[in-house]
């Protein structure tokens, strides 16, 4: 089977193939047509005369569209085929794919084209981790039609193939075809999907949903305008990629933000959704709006073990699956992670800032309050200041609610592993950001000075506490976290670039900081590494402790930028951008940490999701801040500092609260 992968999105519905078009059963990487976490197709082959075709071409067209150009094996480069097909694929909330044959030959050709199919509705978790299933399966054959369903109690799917024409029997389909020569025969098949706790089951179709075309997406987007060529495509690329991995939220219908990836994490999200949001602002503020709104909307209100819920807290994951629905997963929204919940209060403020909506704010005023509440009790549970976390479901939470939230991130620099609850350096930074943002909401749309000036002065207490709590003046840089017995965890990582973000840090510790930050310990050649080469803990391949994230990048380059350290900034930027041409102009999740001087060439981290959200946000975020763009009230501010290889960088029609502004140089 050819090894070269073909995804084709759009929002929360993907199909992954081999560059043939096809899905193979018990295929390693998660192939197959998958809606709303689950997987509606697990096979999905075109044969001719009972064989596999050959792939002279398999290209996504655009992001929810892909073309096969197949033809008929002959076993010998000495013998031309005669026979070929032409395979065009449309995902939209389920799937259309034309076949068109065409006889080349001199003489009638008498064939049958056939396509074996199967659903195993294998949950996204189950595909991740090879398990299997406990429902029921069920096939029934209708009028020009097959429908393939899952139940388990009330759950329910189903995948409906509409053939006309087709002979079905309950694994393939087939069509006997005559073909004169030059004759050419061509077909539509449409593969709808079903989802509903209880009958009946409506099937969605596939076309498209969204309101807003790719053409107009790419319109309403500030105008790129630079020296850079290479830049040019990358900023095209993630303009694209995002507008590939948008969805309508169920609690807000009529706006669509972005899933945070593609295949593991096609979801809301809320660290990740927000991240992407502070990502996009000056490029489509919508993405923002909608996220902020879809959270609040799910904010808990109440206390749950399960789902690792407090009140005002921000949700970690919304998932839609069978494990989840069952609870053999936590319980959807799930709620384990500590930042989500600062950081909704970081990217409201800095979504007024950007767009001046202040009746957005006065709507989530309640939801923002519940979030300052949540951070005073439940999230610093010891009242200390600190924001601390450890999951209250330990059959099925996440062991680490931080960004870095594999099960050892968290860890001493000889790989032994924090005691719980820990509370990460980062985590501080938001909360006290969050505080001063939040203490500004206050004052400017709340009408609250006297919450304004607490907020103020927790943050001012906090900030204090935090440096003292922190920082190694032996090693020059700030613990990664504080353990279960508020011990400093002294492993040098990138969660200290994020201190710079939030502005946490005293200026007089910066310049050690990022010395560390761009030292070779740190700084690959390609970006910050998650964690110091040289440690015990390192392994360039690790999820956290080596590898370099895009999104990670883009933040500490904003830290750097924030403290006055340009020249740095645009030192990431600049690698990070040419990591990004050197990928097909697309940034994956992470890269792995090895030196750029050994492997000349970035490195995707295996399993790396593509396209992702955050990554596709990074090359945005990056141009921020090489552009230096800030609000200023009804104006748009900018200083420039650009990379020795970039001579001209501007953007034209910036949105704000201004309306469309140029910025650049």
């Amino acid at each position: 089977m050819p090894d070269r992968q073909i995804n084709i999105l759009q929002g929360r519905t993907f199909m992954v193939s081999d560059e043939r078009g096809d899905v193979a059963p018990n295929y390693d990487l998660p192939g197959g047509l998958f809606f709303r976490d689950m997987r509606h197709l697990s096979r999905w082959e075109l044969r001719l005369n009972g064989r596999p075709l050959a792939a002279l071409s398999g290209q996504p067209v655009e992001y929810d569209e892909a073309v096969f150009y197949l033809q008929q094996p002959t076993g010998t480069v000495y013998l031309n085929p005669s026979l070929s097909v032409l395979r065009r694929r449309h995902v939209g909330e389920g799937v259309q794919e034309q076949l068109t044959v065409t006889n080349h030959g001199a003489r009638p050709a008498v064939l049958e084209l056939s396509l074996l199919f199967e659903a195993d509705f294998a949950d996204i978790f189950e595909v991740k981790d090879k398990q299997g299933k406990t429902g029921r399966h069920y096939r029934r054959i209708e009028k020009g039609a097959v429908v393939l369903g899952y139940e388990r109690g009330e759950f329910r799917r189903e995948t409906r193939i509409k053939a006309p024409g087709a002979r079905f029997t309950e694994q393939s389909m087939s069509y006997a075809l005559e073909l004169a020569a030059t004759e050419t025969w061509s077909t539509e098949i449409e593969i709808s999907v079903a989802t509903a706790a209880i009958r009946p089951v409506p099937h969605l179709d596939h076309r498209p949903q969204m309101p807003v075309s790719l053409e107009d997406w790419l319109a309403q987007a500030p105008e790129l305008d630079t020296d850079w060529d290479d830049l040019v495509h990358t900023y095209r690329r993630s303009l694209i990629d995002l507008a590939a991995l948008r969805f309508y939220p169920d609690t807000v219908p009529d706006a669509s933000l972005p899933a945070a990836g593609l295949p593991w994490f096609m979801a809301l999200f809320g660290r990740d959704s927000l991240i992407v949001g502070y990502q996009t602002l000056p490029y489509a503020p919508e993405l923002c709006r909608t996220t902020l709104r879809a959270l609040a909307a799910q904010q808990a209100s109440t206390m749950d073990d399960i789902r690792d819920a407090e009140p005002g807290k921000i949700l970690h994951e919304l998932r839609h699956g069978e494990l989840t629905y069952f609870g053999q997963r936590p319980q959807s929204p799930y709620y384990g992670s500590a930042d989500s919940t600062p950081l909704f209060l970081i990217v409201l403020d800095e979504y007024h800032r950007w767009t001046g909506d202040s009746a957005t704010v006065r709507d989530l005023e309640p939801h923002a309050r519940a979030a300052i509440q949540w951070m005073r009790e439940f999230g610093d549970a010891d009242g200390d200041l600190f924001i601390e976390y450890a999951t209250r479901n330990p059959e099925q939470g996440l062991v680490n609610q931080c960004w870095k939230d594999s099960w050892n991130a968290i860890v001493h620099p000889d790989g032994t592993l924090a005691t719980l609850p820990r509370a990460t350096c980062e985590i501080q930074g938001y909360a006290y950001d969050a505080r001063l943002r939040a203490a500004r909401l206050a004052r400017d749309c709340w009408n609250d000075p006297a919450l304004a000036s607490t907020l103020e002065a927790e943050a001012a207490a906090l900030q204090e506490r935090f440096v003292d709590a922190f920082w190694l003046p032996d090693e020059g840089f700030y613990a990664l976290a504080l353990d279960g017995q508020k011990r400093p965890v002294p492993t040098l990582t990138s969660n200290v670039g994020h201190l710079l973000w939030s502005g946490i840090i005293p200026p007089a510790h910066a310049a050690s900081v990022v010395g560390h930050l761009m030292g070779p310990a740190m700084f690959s050649g390609w970006g910050v590494r998650t964690l110091a080469d040289g440690l015990t803990a390192y392994n360039p391949m690790e999820y956290h402790n080596g590898t370099v994230w895009p999104h990670d990048n883009a933040i500490v380059a904003a830290g750097l930028a924030r403290y006055g350290f340009r020249a740095e900034a645009a030192v990431i930027a600049e690698a990070m951008l040419t990591a990004a041409a050197l990928s097909g102009f697309r940034l994956p999740e992470a890269l792995i940490g090895t030196a750029r001087d050994l492997t000349e060439i970035p490195i995707a981290y295996p399993s790396a999701c593509s396209p992702q959200a955050w990554a596709a946000g990074t090359p945005l975020m990056l141009l921020r801040t090489l552009l230096g763009l800030e609000p200023d009230g009804d104006q748009l501010t900018a200083d420039p500092y650009l990379p020795s290889r970039c001579a001209r960088l501007m953007l034209r029609g910036v949105p704000g609260a201004w309306g469309k502004a140029d910025a650049g140089i």
